[in-house]
């Protein structure tokens, strides 16, 4: 176990508030603005590296798409600023235009630069997004088509990789929503019939769609989804998550990635605070609090950095990626919100300095992809099909409202501030 250093002088909230905006504002939401947006072919640059050189050529990812959308729209949503609300539009119009498939339904997974479909397989980790960008749509600019949209792949989505037999839900699908032989969704992996990754954003997205649109159905889909995180995706004996399962739910690896623990330990917290059910949340608390003790005490480093992966015994990863500090920040935070325990407090903190200290590119804008040992910055992308706005600006968002509630509870003189 790392020896962290829980020593550090914590800001007030307002003033951590005030940090987080600026690196939300003047960074992140600045270059996405800046250097991604195609305003003049439509849509958005596929690649940019890390010296900011756009690659022009690069295929254009669904889930960056989405990311987009729901990045600028929240952005709309809190500040009201129409550059933000152009933005979520321009990407929104590509979204409908190119990756919608109007014969069959549901979006496909990659297009050309220059928009034609380069891979039209419906991966429902991708099917999850959109809901999930088009819910944040409607949410913060009352879009009824987005919303409309967003219903209509909810139901597709059942019809077609809801598993009847043995609940959640299957990876992929041809164009005609077939069932895929070849459904991982990268490279790197594991074959699986079913992952936590899909059924996280499925989780993700059925709460963002319920906060918006409280049908009964999808209620019982939210429901579901959170009982089988609970019940089959946790491991109850590490608490962590399993990442790959077979179709009737055995586990299919020992590899832990703390970047999604955290980060599933506060959207399953948030998922049953939406729902509303006050038996359901508190059950879901337990499994809510052990997730981040356990990635509070094996995944977080003496810098406060966050490591990648285990696998299950040893770091088999030793990079420190963008976005399981951004998620670190919240479930963290999060975790103290729920627990009143300052050791999560001090741990979100940490994580805050870190990205601070590391992952901020002053020089060139936005955050780097990766933070290797020596604390200097792996070569990777700015931007890709992966590289997006939403886990460090999601996190800026969250915190920023997690750190406004708590300063308006809190006396400025508490030693917790």
């Amino acid at each position: 176990m790392n020896t962290i250093d829980r020593t550090t002088e914590l800001p007030h909230f307002q003033s951590w508030q005030k940090m987080i905006e600026h690196e939300l504002k003047d960074n992140i939401l600045d270059y996405w603005l800046t250097h991604v947006m195609d305003w003049e072919q439509g849509g958005f640059h596929g690649e940019i590296d890390d010296n900011n050189a756009v690659h022009a050529e690069a295929d254009r990812s669904l889930v960056l798409n989405t990311r987009l959308i729901w990045t600028f729209a929240t952005a709309y949503r809190f500040y009201r600023d129409e550059k933000y609300l152009r933005a979520a539009n321009h990407v929104y119009s590509y979204l409908v235009e190119r990756f919608l498939d109007r014969e069959c339904g549901g979006y496909g997974w990659m297009v050309t630069y220059n928009g034609e479909l380069a891979d039209a397989k419906k991966q429902v980790y991708g099917q999850a997004f959109v809901i999930y960008a088009l819910s944040e749509l409607y949410r913060a600019t009352g879009n009824e088509r987005a919303l409309e949209q967003a219903i209509a792949l909810f139901r597709l989505v059942e019809k077609h990789a809801f598993d009847p037999d043995h609940g959640g839900y299957l990876e992929a699908f041809a164009e005609d929503w077939k069932l895929l032989d070849d459904y991982s969704l990268s490279d790197s992996s594991i074959r699986a019939d079913k992952t936590m990754n899909t059924h996280l954003h499925m989780l993700e997205a059925y709460t963002g769609l319920y906060r918006v649109w409280p049908d009964s159905e999808l209620k019982a889909k939210l429901e579901e989804l959170v009982t089988l995180t609970s019940e089959r995706i946790v491991n109850s004996q590490t608490n962590h998550f399993h990442l790959y399962f077979d179709r009737c739910w055995n586990s299919l690896s020992s590899h832990i990635s703390y970047g999604h623990d955290i980060e599933g330990s506060w959207l399953l917290a948030e998922a049953v605070t939406v729902l509303g059910d006050e038996a359901l949340r508190s059950q879901s608390m337990d499994t809510v609090l052990k997730m981040a003790e356990a990635v509070l005490e094996q995944g977080m480093d003496a810098d406060g950095g966050l490591w990648n992966e285990s696998d299950g015994t040893i770091l088999s990863d030793r990079l420190k990626d963008w976005w399981p500090q951004a998620e670190a920040m919240v479930g963290f935070f999060n975790g103290y919100q729920h627990s009143g325990q300052s050791r999560y407090l001090a741990a979100a903190y940490r994580s805050w300095t870190f990205i601070d200290t590391y992952l901020v590119d002053r020089d060139g804008g936005e955050w780097h992809q990766s933070i290797g040992e020596d604390h200097a910055p792996s070569p990777g992308p700015k931007v890709s099909a992966w590289k997006c706005p939403y886990h460090n600006g999601r996190a800026c968002f969250e915190m920023i409202e997690r750190l406004a509630e708590r300063a308006e509870n809190v006396n400025e003189n508490d030693d917790a501030r």
